[in-house]
């Protein structure tokens, strides 16, 4: 598979393959996790890594980026016009780097913000207390209740309250939808920043089968993996027209009125260095993917598959925290198994099933070991699987963490996880 790599590098080769075969043999089922077609993997294995090209498309502080500057254009101007918004920067190296640029372009250090808690189903760039954005700024952090739910109303009496300056919607594990436009009024109200971080349901989002938080949050971060099936990488969107990113705005220009200049000047020079061109060309590949009429059914399928799976758990007596889905996400509550989280990932593994440990809404674990599991279907949906493959997971998944030390048990989940993934091959090409 690799002609120059297995020569001078055999042990880096080795590595890679048998990382293939993992893919190829397994069920990925981390949510945040996909496959991306051999089209972006050319782009982002190409040459342009070799050239550096700091700042902007016809604004360089390099030489020789007139081709570089044709790369990220496309994949500006593609970004746009699938999410429909007036301004995108595609430099973000990921999707942390692009939640820090997001509030480095509207909060002062200090100024307050809020986000949904770690502990919750948040992402540790909304506040979390380890993280730089809980370290850099005050941050007061909201959560679901009980039921996994989050609650409007106490979420709009604590926004009134503490007025922050910046307020994160999004999560790593909550399964259910945002009520974008109530937020807005929310956060708005307040007069604070309304940021949605939609990296995990960007690639619905894209193809429209489920709510876009464009028109209501005043910026939106993504990465362009995860249901966006792209490399790994970032965006910032807003609205607007940006002026020269590296001029101070003047007294007439106010911060909301001129968010895609704030936006560019945190990423460079605020933030970072030069781009990773390889990466921008590789999500340009992946926008022109993503608009294709076959990726708005594969965006459908991935939550027609969800829907499955979440019910064949249920059915199997496993219980879901919200009991249920929207998206493309859900997470088993293992509780009533006695069995946590960290032993559930390892049976699982066992077997060729990837998950993560996750904790549940009021957890009584510590979150390295916690009471759940998270799990998803945008990998297994770029493979080709569809409703009927998801009860069958779903089964086998319920058997596993019902008898996670039973050998003939796993011996036989195992057996059907091959037998899965001979059905549904992946990177056959590679081979």
């Amino acid at each position: 598979m690799f002609k120059h790599l297995s020569i001078f590098d055999p042990e880096i080769a080795k590595s890679i393959e048998q990382e293939l075969t993992r893919q190829q043999q397994g069920l990925e089922m981390i949510p945040s996790e996909n496959f991306t077609s051999l089209a972006v993997l050319e782009a982002l294995g190409s040459i342009l890594t070799n050239k550096y090209s700091e700042g902007y498309p016809g604004k360089r502080y390099y030489g020789g980026n007139q081709y570089i500057d044709q790369v990220e254009e496309l994949a500006q101007e593609r970004a746009k016009k699938l999410f429909g918004v007036d301004h995108v920067n595609v430099q973000p190296y990921s999707g942390s780097p692009a939640n820090q640029a997001a509030i480095f372009a509207v909060a002062r250090p200090g100024e307050k913000i809020m986000g949904m808690s770690l502990l919750f189903g948040g992402h540790l760039t909304h506040g979390w207390k380890v993280n730089f954005s809980g370290v850099c700024y005050n941050s007061v952090q909201y959560q679901t209740g009980p039921n996994g739910l989050l609650d409007y109303d106490e979420l709009e009496k604590l926004v009134k309250t503490e007025k922050p300056k910046v307020f994160f919607c999004g999560a790593t594990a909550y399964p259910r939808l945002y009520d974008y436009p109530r937020l807005a009024k929310i956060i708005h109200g307040v007069d604070g920043y309304f940021i949605a971080d939609i990296a995990h349901e960007a690639g619905m989002i894209a193809a429209k089968v489920i709510l876009s938080p464009v028109g209501y949050a005043d910026i939106i971060t993504t990465t362009t993996h995860k249901s966006l099936r792209g490399p790994r990488g970032a965006m910032i969107m807003c609205n607007g027209l940006p002026s020269h990113p590296l001029k101070p705005l003047t007294a007439e220009e106010t911060p909301r009125d001129n968010l895609p200049t704030l936006i560019d000047r945190a990423v460079f020079p605020g933030l970072q260095g030069g781009p990773h061109n390889h990466q921008t060309a590789a999500i340009a590949v992946a926008l022109a993917e993503a608009a294709k009429p076959e990726f708005k059914i594969y965006a459908e399928q991935i939550l027609k598959n969800a829907k499955a799976l979440a019910a064949s758990l249920m059915n199997e007596g496993l219980k879901l925290v919200t009991d249920g889905t929207d998206n493309h996400l859900m997470i088993i509550d293992l509780t009533s198994l006695n069995l946590g989280g960290k032993d559930g990932e390892l049976a699982l593994e066992q077997v060729g099933i990837t998950v993560n440990k996750n904790t549940i809404p009021f957890d009584h674990r510590k979150p390295f070991d916690p009471s759940g599991i998270r799990l998803g279907t945008p990998a297994l949906t770029s493979r080709g699987m569809k409703e009927e493959v998801m009860v069958e997971i779903g089964q086998i998944i319920s058997l596993v963490l019902k008898s996670p030390t039973n050998k003939s048990t796993l011996e036989k989940a195992r057996e059907q996880v091959k037998n899965l993934t001979k059905q549904y091959p992946l990177y056959s090409e590679l081979n």
